[in-house]
């Protein structure tokens, strides 16, 4: 019975509650009649509990269930569902969002007939039975005492028959059922009548059952923070603890996994703390704890008398779950992976692909597991939510055998990535080698693959102390160097390149430490530290000299020019790229020495001498020509530039307009970006404005899809 609302006079005998199990019994306001009376018919049934305070966010989901719960009106789409299924993970706010809806629907008068709400405690010891539920929907529908049938068969058909009665009237009654885990569970309550509407609540989805689902995920950022501040607010309107601290309020309801639950008990906790609660402290809690979901209890309940604590929570879905389903997903969550395709988890559980996805189907029906939407099956991804990964993992700690399976996981899982990944690496360079369609086919499903998996690899890489796999993490910063460089992710080529260089020190492999000290000197350079990257490209040549290999020595030689002349030491770094241009053509290497001639161009140009630039350029145009199309539209961008501002404005455009071209060819926007820029500077200055301005339209395109501005591309980095 709602706040407020007046008994009826006649209505003798009005029980507040059943209780069918020893406890509280969470449902429906039941109206009873005593012997010799007719049973009370209401009006208006109304036994919903008291709207969610605060209630945040969930718009499109709100608005979805609103349009389900409507009367017909003539206009409505035809083939409205009658059932209702909030789905999701224990925690996602799907009583409030069920409860917020039919306190709406009933509040515009849309179920004259009632509006009954029945926790069915599914996740609880004792579930209520659908017996024990008719019976209590009876009461509530006026039936009770002397006039309810002594047989469990009797009293459904009776429950049905008042539904059908209600219906005949045009008094439509929405049903609302509250933890529901199993299918069989809701068809003995269900009405005959499509007039009703019935919604239930379960953490688990439901395939076998005709309803209209609604799975409920995490919160958007936004709106996770909207819930915690109106939750404080509510209680102090001066709380000002948020406005001071927003970036730690952001952090935090990172941390809660943008969980409903989680974030009202973080909000419980700052209120418990009012005096000394500084939100950056929780978060600190949060971060420092080895299982988040045992951070996350509060004391006490909330306003529905349910605890404030998310381990009990999680704790009882994993219950649910066949021995085989939980050992599975221990190990998923204790992986160093964001999310996985189906092969990838096959190969975590070491299970045949089609059972790992009848696995991951069941999981994933659980709500535990998420799945991605995919182009195709081949590419359907699967991840895990943080705080169920914490919880899951944190179960194994006490669990040898399950701790040793998860370590061999751990091992086959980047056994596996690293295949594919060198796999992907060698088809990265086809296009400048083989510009075949097929062979940038290849190359683009090769970068398809590595965007996929990026977090994943690095993660492998950069994270885990398993010393039996260093050799394994070393080989995988190796393909990942090409990826990582033609995509412009520094901040994790570099992470990946430091680690290497720390593994490969400790293996005691020279060559390989010098490859990685390469890669992390050329990854600070790109990403904007070049004076950090002058201490391991050094070291790299003389790692290579030690070991006796001209060509690497060579190109970090390359590599530290550009680091010198980032780093503003001209003249130096000049010296060095002829000292590497002259390695590589007594080697016969036209190929390195192009790329030598064409820094040694662009510390000329640094320098102002652009004149000279522009022989240095061409000299690396001839080199590349016929050998790499990719590095023959570098120089060829450079030489424009260089002869633009040496005031040879016709032969810039010439140069410029072909580099544009060849750069369109590959997917390298950044590239493309740069040369529109410079093509538009050079028109300029030739007084074709039209064409210039096509041309900065282009570049600006390029620009906007590589996630930069022109301005700050420089002009042939």
């Amino acid at each position: 019975m709602d706040p407020g609302e007046q008994r009826p006079a006649d209505a003798v005998g009005y029980q507040d509650h059943v209780d069918f199990r020893g406890g509280h019994f969470h449902g429906p306001v039941s109206v009873g009649a005593p012997c010799g009376h007719a049973p009370y018919e209401p009006t208006v049934l109304s036994a919903l509990p008291v709207a969610p305070a605060g209630f945040t966010g969930r718009e499109r989901e709100l608005a979805a269930l609103l349009e389900g719960l409507r009367p017909p009106d003539g206009t409505a789409a035809a083939g409205r569902s009658a059932l209702w299924a909030v789905t999701g993970l224990g925690g996602m706010g799907k009583t409030a969002l069920a409860l917020q809806a039919a306190h709406l629907a009933r509040h515009h008068g849309w179920f004259p007939g009632g509006t009954l709400f029945l926790d069915l405690g599914g996740y609880d010891d004792t579930p209520v039975t659908p017996a024990q539920a008719v019976a209590s929907l009876l009461y509530a529908l006026g039936v009770g005492g002397a006039h309810l049938p002594s047989e469990e068969i009797d009293q459904h058909a009776l429950y049905l028959s008042r539904l059908a009665t209600l219906a005949d009237r045009g008094r439509r009654v929405l049903l609302l059922f509250d933890n529901v885990c199993e299918a069989a569970q809701l068809p003995p309550l269900l009405p005959g009548s499509a007039e009703h509407r019935v919604v239930f609540t379960s953490r688990e989805s439901h395939p076998s059952l005709p309803a209209r689902e609604l799975s409920l995920g995490p919160l958007s950022p936004g709106d996770s923070a909207a819930l915690v501040t109106e939750a404080l607010r509510l209680r102090d309107t001066g709380d000002d603890r948020l406005d001071r601290e927003a970036e730690s309020l952001g952090e935090l309801t990172g941390l809660c996994g943008h969980m409903p639950l989680a974030l009202q008990i973080a909000a419980a906790l700052l209120r418990h703390r009012r005096s000394r609660g500084r939100v950056a402290t929780l978060v600190a809690e949060l971060r420092s704890g080895t299982r988040r979901t045992e951070t996350l209890r509060s004391r006490g309940v909330d306003q529905y008398g349910r605890p404030l604590a998310l381990g009990p929570v999680l704790e009882a879905s994993l219950r649910r779950l066949p021995d085989d389903r939980a050992r599975a997903l221990g190990l998923l969550a204790r992986m160093p992976c964001a999310d996985y395709d189906t092969q990838t988890a096959a190969v975590i559980t070491d299970l045949p692909r089609a059972t790992a996805l009848d696995l991951l189907d069941d999981l994933a029906c659980a709500h535990l597991v998420t799945r991605g939407q995919g182009d195709d099956e081949s590419r359907e991804r699967w991840s895990i939510h943080d705080l169920v990964r914490s919880h899951a993992s944190g179960g194994g700690v006490c669990d040898p055998q399950l701790t040793r399976a998860a370590d061999r996981a751990r091992t086959r899982v980047r056994e596996h990535l690293r295949r594919q990944a060198e796999s992907s690496d060698g088809n990265m360079p086809a296009p400048v080698h083989d510009p075949s369609p097929a062979a940038v086919a290849r190359r683009d499903a090769a970068l398809a693959w590595f965007d996929s998996e990026r977090a994943n690899l690095v993660a492998l890489v950069v994270q885990g102390p398993d010393e039996q796999d260093r050799e394994d993490r070393v080989a995988l910063a190796r393909h990942l160097a090409g990826y990582l460089r033609w995509r412009r992710f520094f901040a994790d080529w570099i992470a990946v390149a430091r680690t290497a260089c720390t593994l490969a020190r400790d293996l005691g492999d020279e060559r390989a430490e010098a490859t990685a000290c390469n890669h992390l000197g050329d990854a600070l350079f790109r990403g904007g530290r070049p004076d950090e990257a002058v201490a391991p490209l050094t070291h790299a040549t003389r790692l290579f000299r030690h070991i006796g290999d001209p060509t690497g020595e060579g190109m970090a030689w390359n590599s530290l020019g550009n680091a010198q002349r980032r780093s503003g030491a001209l003249d130096l770094s000049r010296a060095t790229h002829l000292r590497a241009r002259d390695r590589f053509r007594e080697l016969g290497d036209r190929w390195n020495e192009g790329r030598a001639q064409h820094n040694f161009g662009l510390a000329l140009d640094a320098a102002g001498r652009h004149a000279e630039a522009a022989v240095a350029f061409r000299r690396a145009c001839g080199l590349h020509r016929g050998r790499d199309r990719i590095y023959y539209g570098d120089s060829l961008n450079s030489l424009g530039y260089a002869l633009y501002l040496a005031g040879e404005a016709e032969e810039a455009i010439t140069a410029l307009r072909e580099a544009l071209r060849i750069r369109q060819e590959y997917d390298n926007w950044y590239a493309t970006g740069l040369a529109g820029s410079n093509l538009a500077l050079a028109l300029e200055s030739a007084g074709l404005h039209t064409e210039a301005a096509a041309a900065r339209a282009v570049a600006d395109e390029a620009c906007a899809r590589a996630g930069t501005r022109a301005e700050v591309y420089g002009h042939h980095h």
